[in-house]
């Protein structure tokens, strides 16, 4: 199994050649087609609108939320068709990242002039996997219900900014 960096890096690539071939203007399930295709050509394994269950305080939720990509079992991609991503989209993919205890996750914005200028990498500080943070530089950590939530949006693994 690839290490989680490998994974995102394979990821925002295969994106890049994406959008650089094609542009952008596609809508967001062809993205998705697409990079699916792309990730499964160089060996990864991709599962497109998983449906994630939950609990909560003893209540399942069996279509708790969609995710639009989930990479190796380990990184789940959530895909954009936007001008600018909202702030909301980052945090309904750390919630993302909290409910299944996964270290990592991909905003990928399709609908920009640049590609890398969509790509933010969120990092879950707290889970029991770790990741390799000589890539991840964390500069901000914050207390958040007596967990330590590090909130990681770069555009690549070395140029690290928080909102």
């Amino acid at each position: 199994m690839p290490p989680i960096n490998q994974i995102t890096a394979d990821i925002i690539d295969a994106s890049i050649h994406i959008h650089a071939d094609l542009g952008p203007g596609l809508f967001e399930s062809a993205d998705e087609e697409l990079l699916t295709a792309e990730l499964g050509r160089r060996g990864l394994s991709v599962q497109r609108q998983l449906v994630i269950p939950f609990e909560y305080r003893g209540t399942k939720i069996e279509f708790g939320f969609r995710i639009d990509i989930l990479v190796e079992g380990r990184v789940p991609v959530e895909l954009k068709c936007t001008e600018r991503p909202a702030p909301i989209h980052l945090r309904q993919l750390l919630t993302y990242l909290r409910l299944m205890k996964l270290p990592v996750g991909l905003l990928v914005n399709f609908g920009g002039e640049r590609l890398i200028d969509g790509v933010q990498r969120i990092v879950n500080g707290y889970v029991d996997e770790q990741v390799d943070h000589a890539e991840t530089i964390t500069l901000r950590s914050q207390r958040r219900r007596g967990r330590r939530e590090n909130l990681c949006l770069c555009v690549l693994c070395d140029l690290c900014f928080f909102a």
